[in-house]
């Protein structure tokens, strides 16, 4: 009687069968370096909640300042009100100009206009260049008034909290120009465009940030007390 072998070699896996890394799935699309379909609008997701978690540290450190600048102009015998450089007026200008500019930007971006994109990009930067170089011409006047640093104590808190805005600005002018150098390389990959809209993204609501805090603090060294 003939003995019956039974085979316990495993069937062979026909090539683009399964659902396995880099194959496709059930609903035919496929997985790139084994990892899961992911949907673009998630790098904008993540860019966001990274930049909302850097300013929540930006906003303890300045709302420190600010109790701290409230205490001292409510309880100090030897304040001294401040008066206002004129110049801070067009500081205020400028820097809600360069929120509008870079948030037709965003815009241009979002709807593919790359060219005109870089173009307010570049706008931005600059209005946001002359809005430091007007800071620096309203700290030139206090110093030809005889205000300086160590004065009285709300001078030092006006070169404290404006010097401290200066810096933070300085990091969106750096991002904004990092933006712009991205801008220079044409790209039609959905991934690459995708990412440069998260990226426009979480620098614009940097930059729309800087310019609300610009506001408050003028109100708080100027209205105040």
């Amino acid at each position: 009687m003939a003995t019956m072998v039974t085979s316990t070699r495993p069937p062979a896996i026909k090539k683009g069968a399964g659902t396995g890394p880099g194959l496709p799935g059930p609903n035919g699309n496929g997985s790139k370096r084994g990892g899961s379909f992911r949907d673009p609008e998630s790098h904008a997701n993540r860019y966001r909640i990274g930049m909302w978690v850097a300013l929540a540290s930006v906003t303890m450190m300045f709302t420190s300042l600010s109790s701290a600048y409230i205490v001292r102009a409510n309880t100090a015998n030897d304040w001294v009100s401040l008066p206002m450089p004129r110049v801070l007026i067009v500081s205020t200008i400028l820097i809600l100009a360069s929120s509008v500019t870079l948030e037709l930007a965003r815009r241009k971006l979002k709807a593919s206009l790359t060219k005109a994109y870089t173009q307010w990009v570049v706008i931005t930067v600059a209005l946001g260049g002359a809005f430091l170089v007007s800071q620096l011409f309203a700290w030139q006047q206090l110093k030809a008034w005889g205000l300086y640093l160590a004065s009285n104590p709300h001078s030092s808190f006006f070169y404290l909290l404006t010097g401290a805005h200066a810096v933070h600005l300085l990091g969106g002018l750096l991002g904004l120009s990092w933006l712009w150098l991205r801008s220079r390389s044409v790209t039609h990959e959905a991934a690459v465009l995708s990412k440069r809209r998260a990226s426009t993204d979480a620098v614009t609501i940097y930059w729309h940030f800087m310019d609300a805090l610009w506001i408050y603090l003028f109100l708080l060294l100027f209205l105040w007390r």
